[in-house]
């Protein structure tokens, strides 16, 4: 997109930015209006569009804010200091950025945006929503900067494909929604992700996982074990995803197949691949099932899934049966038994002519552990439980619970009262742990410890 097209999708009318000092409201809608129209157009006349579009973002941004700032002075309108910052930031945000997103995105407290039409925008800050002053212009207005993000990564969005998922440059996800599908008007929904990734010791501060739980994790991904991260929606299973990932050695060669490509990996080696959906004529798309078919032509040590929803899922327990051992991925599921039986459902609507034991046995061969991640009324997150499948009884995928998260009561702030505990019992796979030198005391699993 052209420097010119970029200045000409800027929206006039004032966008309302969530600032406690609300300068604005002292200026006559109409005649903020006339004053950025007046300085949208000045600016139209005197830019340099060839000159300026070769340049880095940052020198950009300082020659459209020295711009404004000269008509401002030559317009010579009725403004204070903090108005004219404001129409500066305006003209920026919309020429460069996401308009009114902009100071949400800037704002490292805020995990989700979710943007209900122009007029309604919700954050959720420490796993709580709460609604925010920031609007667009228009539902018109709200559907250019919808246009932008996903035409950054090749995709679109209109009345005959009005869903799509899309990133962010920061690999925060994407997805819009529009009508006719979207009655009231435009939807959007950022799931925002860290700027410096989470870390393990983090988890352990927030008391969403406790130091024996941490140390057991980390084992089972050192030792390759196939691990499934299970979890309802905003529960956190990408984030978990991602800090079991760093416990993989750098050594090693990692896939990774997604949707929407938002894991942030830190080895060096590797691979990642996206899906694409199809183009306007229907065509060219390429699902995760072709993707992790094709990733094992790629000599990974490792497959990571971003997450199983379909028939990939055959292709990936095969994987995981044949030589890619400490493969990970997630799945939406309440519980652990919930996983393994939507994993079964999945199978079954891939087309598998098996009978259900054979189906259950593949998933028991296959994945050596679940860990079950929740997010609580309080908007706290935690793993939940740990649970080692044993293999089968029957027809029956068996488990066995190693720690959980026993929720006793809710106090007056209505914040969650419980605790973590051990449930004593060793895992099957501890020898494996051994061989592969990750050696665990003997009271990791001493269910007389409790953690508040």
């Amino acid at each position: 997109m052209s420097l010119r097209e970029r200045l000409e999708e800027i929206k006039i009318e004032p966008s309302l930015l969530p600032n406690p000092v609300r300068p604005l409201e002292a200026v006559d809608d109409s005649h903020f209006q006339q004053i950025k129209t007046t300085i949208h157009r000045r600016l139209l006349e005197r830019v340099d569009l060839e000159v300026m579009s070769n340049l880095p973002p940052q020198k950009l941004r300082e020659e459209v804010k020295g711009l404004v700032e000269r008509l401002l002075v030559e317009e010579d309108v009725a403004l204070n200091a903090i108005e004219r910052k404001q129409i500066v930031q305006d003209i920026q945000h919309e020429v460069l950025g996401l308009g009114p997103l902009e100071p949400l995105l800037a704002d490292p407290t805020i995990s989700d945006i979710l943007v209900n039409t122009c007029s309604q925008i919700y954050v959720e800050r420490f796993g709580r929503l709460e609604r925010c002053d920031v609007r667009f212009a228009s539902n018109e207005h709200l559907m250019k900067i919808i246009d932008k993000i996903v035409s950054r990564i090749g995709r679109r969005v209109d009345e005959s494909s009005p869903m799509v998922d899309a990133r962010l440059p920061d690999g925060s996800r994407v997805n819009a929604i529009i009508p006719p599908l979207a009655i009231d008007g435009p939807l959007l929904s950022i799931r925002r992700f860290a700027v410096v990734p989470l870390r393990m010791e983090d988890l352990v501060r927030n008391k969403s996982i406790t130091p024996e739980m941490a140390e057991l994790v980390a084992g089972m991904v050192r030792a390759r074990l196939n691990v499934l991260v299970s979890g309802g929606t905003g529960t956190g299973k990408t984030t978990m995803l991602n800090i079991l990932s760093s416990y993989i050695s750098h050594n090693e060669r990692i896939v990774t197949i997604e949707d929407a490509a938002e894991l942030q990996l830190q080895q060096p080696h590797v691979a990642r691949l996206e899906t694409r959906p199809p183009n306007i004529e229907g065509k060219g798309e390429v699902t995760q099932r072709e993707l992790v078919r094709n990733s094992l032509r790629m000599r990974p040590d490792r497959i990571i899934l971003g997450e199983v929803r379909g028939a990939e899922v055959m292709d990936m327990l095969q994987a995981m049966n044949t030589g890619h051992e400490g493969s990970m991925a997630t799945i939406h599921a309440n519980t652990p038994r919930d996983a393994l039986i939507r994993l079964e459902n999945m199978m079954s609507m891939a087309g598998m002519a098996m009978p259900p034991k054979a189906l259950r046995h593949q998933v028991a061969s296959a994945i050596t552990v679940i860990v079950q991640i929740v997010r609580l009324s309080d908007g706290k997150r935690k793993m939940a439980s740990i649970q080692e499948i044993t293999g089968m009884e029957g027809e029956v995928v068996t488990m066995q619970e190693l720690f959980t998260f026993r929720q006793t009561g809710i106090a007056g702030d209505g914040t969650v009262l419980g605790h973590f505990q051990a449930t004593g019992i060793r895992p099957k796979f501890i020898d494996r742990l051994r061989a592969a030198g990750v050696i665990l005391s003997d009271n990791l699993f001493d269910p007389g410890k409790r953690y508040e």
